[in-house]
């Protein structure tokens, strides 16, 4: 297997000091017996998985989830150690997998508990209830189906859950139904206690949950985009009052400097063309690497040598250019900036969702599996 070079083409730094800091935010908001199982899934939001998951377990937290069979086996594989839930689906088929891997199964619905009995081995299991998001779970009404699941010979039940869909609504609407999830799931709670059915480690609260709802503390919380230092929207910010640091930046090798003469073109269809003499860098990261395609036609700026670089021409699957014309200090082999800060500037990641229109979420997680991820300490220009 070829290894990379780090910090060759391009590539991602991961803050090992800002890691630790949001852990210990996102912990201090919750009681003491309130566990941190963060969410890892989707290559732990582009951060890397093993890396970020490792990281945890350095720093003592011995849970995490993820949204398939298959993360969590890779995790397994790499020495990832303590509980990893499954949120997702797991095809029959692949059941063989959570027990040789030692994962915990999310039980989506009473015919899918029926489905992990009969495997026949014993399998360890969360049960999802539904209080109104209507995904994945057993409808939280359904009294006697989610008692049934208990009858199950080979399901052990290790603990049950809900999902707050609107948490990171602080308006009365979204507090509103906040709540009214809340009460339902600990009426569910309720009637299984009645039953003769103790209830198992229990957990609501994802980052917003954490923030805004740390009344509604379980056994777990699972932190996901606030783990990694930001939220999803700019916006959130002034609600959430606490200081997270983000953990990421994504950096690039500028490969080549060029003249062009005005007139000229550069990049794909003869779309950008000079309108004066102009210096350009060309960068070795595209849209295979998670960049996105708005920010192509000055839509985005990179930070490179002592100044910002408007991105020119559309941004291509392996490159992109970028405009240096009044950066005079940009040389084969410098690194420019495409997430994260470079002396006092930066370029964050709402940067970037805003340009797109969507959240910070999809842009983190959209980064590409070849952009090799470094761990650092301290601070990174």
């Amino acid at each position: 297997m070829i290894k990379l070079y780090k910090e060759g083409r391009a590539w991602i730094e991961i803050n090992r000091e800002n890691l630790h800091h949001n852990i210990r935010i996102l912990q201090s908001l919750l009681p003491s017996e309130c566990h941190l199982m963060p969410a890892v899934k989707a290559n732990a939001y582009g951060h890397g998985a093993v890396l970020i998951a490792k990281e945890l377990n350095a720093c003592g937290v011995k849970s995490c989830c993820v949204a398939t069979v298959a993360e969590g086996a890779e995790l397994r594989k790499n020495g990832v150690e303590g509980e990893i839930l499954v949120l997702g689906y797991t095809h029959p088929e692949q059941f063989s997998i959570l027990e040789q891997y030692n994962l915990i199964q999310t039980v989506v619905d009473y015919s899918y508990a029926k489905l992990l009995d009969i495997y026949g081995a014993k399998v360890k299991v969360h049960l999802k209830i539904d209080t109104g998001m209507h995904r994945l779970g057993m409808d939280c009404e359904n009294m006697a189906e989610i008692i049934r699941v208990f009858g199950c010979n080979n399901l052990v039940v290790e603990g049950i859950y809900t999902h707050l869909c609107a948490s990171d609504d602080t308006a009365p609407r979204g507090r509103e139904y906040t709540y009214l999830q809340g009460k339902k799931f600990y009426r569910v709670l309720a009637q299984l206690e009645r039953n003769g059915y103790p209830c198992p480690k229990i957990h609501l609260q994802s980052s917003y949950g954490i923030l805004h709802y740390p009344e509604l503390a379980g056994d777990y919380a699972r932190p996901g985009i606030a783990l990694y230092g930001v939220l999803s929207s700019r916006r959130d910010l002034p609600q959430a009052g606490v200081p997270l640091s983000p953990i990421l930046s994504v950096k690039a090798r500028v490969v080549l400097v060029k003249s062009l003469s005005r007139g000229e073109s550069a990049g794909y269809g003869l779309q950008y063309v000079a309108d004066k003499d102009k210096k350009i860098a060309v960068l070795s990261i595209g849209y295979a690497d998670g960049i996105p395609r708005s920010l192509s036609f000055g839509g985005g700026n990179v930070l490179v040598g002592s100044g910002i670089a408007p991105i020119i021409g559309s941004v291509c699957m392996d490159q992109m250019l970028v405009d240096i014309t009044d950066i005079p200090d940009v040389s084969q082999g410098d690194v420019a900036v495409v997430i994260g800060r470079s002396g006092d500037r930066e370029i964050s990641v709402y940067d970037l969702a805003e340009q797109e229109g969507t959240i910070t979420n999809e842009i983190l997680s959209r980064l590409g599996n070849r952009l090799e991820r470094v761990l650092i300490s301290g601070i990174s220009d």
